[in-house]
């Protein structure tokens, strides 16, 4: 029985990877734009874009570049030492968002820890601000959601 390059993808994977999610049987090689092919050289448009972290794109022209620049300065440096790159980007994020000053903003690596320091902002606001009684704070969501797999905001997807 002949086996094609990608059930030896998903073989190999399925042997060496913890469970977490139930992934469609695809195995994707490469992307460009808003396309992406397999293993097997089988070209499909993409509608999942990684849960929108992909809105730019696969291998964007520019964002390679950028990429690449950065990777041969410095890979990453964490908020434990400041960097030539943090401030003007928030700077322009602000600006982007046409946000209020004076404004701040915390970026974050992934979904769930965004959704995690929305709650902080929230409870922190309704307690400070609008003057909820401790304890007593609500988090309401939304049915059909997905917010991510940490400890805290698994429990509100569905």
């Amino acid at each position: 029985m002949k086996i094609n390059q990608a059930e030896l993808a998903i073989a190999v994977e399925k042997s060496v990877a913890a469970p977490n999610y139930a992934p469609i049987p695809v195995v994707l090689d490469r992307g460009e734009g808003s396309w992406l092919w397999d293993a097997d050289s089988k070209r499909y448009l993409d509608f999942m874009s990684a849960y929108s972290a992909v809105s730019h794109g696969h291998a964007h022209p520019r964002l390679v570049a950028a990429l690449t620049d950065q990777a041969q300065r410095v890979a990453v440096t964490s908020r434990a030492y400041h960097s030539t790159e943090l401030g003007p980007f928030l700077a322009k994020l602000i600006e982007v968002a046409d946000l209020s000053k004076p404004a701040k903003a915390l970026p974050a690596s992934g979904g769930a820890e965004s959704v995690e320091t929305a709650i902080k902002a929230a409870r922190r606001w309704g307690y400070r601000i609008k003057g909820i009684a401790d304890d007593r704070a609500n988090i309401v969501v939304a049915n059909g959601n997905f917010h991510g797999r940490s400890t805290t905001i698994v429990g509100f997807s569905t």
